[in-house]
């Protein structure tokens, strides 16, 4: 795994320093572009941290509330008040595991995928807006950048 170079000389620290550089603002920049992203919302009634419990689900299919919880780093007791949140609001149901009596599995509703698929589109149209103003240059490096931010974001 790359890791920000150690300073052995003068262009070691320049090195360093370029890499020190290049991690703030890609910090910066990247938190600054998801709050944007974030706003660019088609239901208000749902808090972020709802709309990234739908997409989860709609991401890794169904899960106990335990496997939320972890999978959202978020302590149990507040994936169960988020869930019940969301149930009332119709965007997802409860069933019983499979194997486990004592648990329940939740899963999204079509509603909420309408959703999911609609804030998508209005996103995705937002930042092809905003990408139109960039030049082929930077529009080629962007899309090479791409697989490497979906990697970080994995990691």
């Amino acid at each position: 795994m790359p890791e920000l170079r150690e300073s052995n000389g003068a262009s070691g620290a320049d090195d360093a320093g370029a890499d020190a550089v290049a991690v703030a603002t890609l910090r910066s920049a990247v938190m600054r572009l998801a709050r944007r992203l974030r706003n660019q919302r088609v239901e208000e009634s749902l808090t972020p941290t709802e709309m990234q419990v739908l997409a989860t689900l709609a991401r890794c299919g169904s899960a106990t509330p335990g496997e939320l919880a972890k999978r959202e780093h978020v302590q149990p007791p507040s994936m169960t008040r988020i869930i019940a949140m969301l149930e009332e609001k119709g965007l997802v149901r409860r069933e019983p595991h499979p194997q486990d009596r004592r648990q329940v599995v939740v899963s999204s509703t079509e509603q909420a995928e309408s959703i999911l698929d609609q804030s998508r589109a209005k996103r995705d149209a937002w930042l092809a807006d905003l990408a139109s103003g960039l030049t082929e240059e930077e529009w080629a490096v962007l899309r090479a950048a791409a697989p490497v931010l979906e990697r970080l974001a994995q990691l």
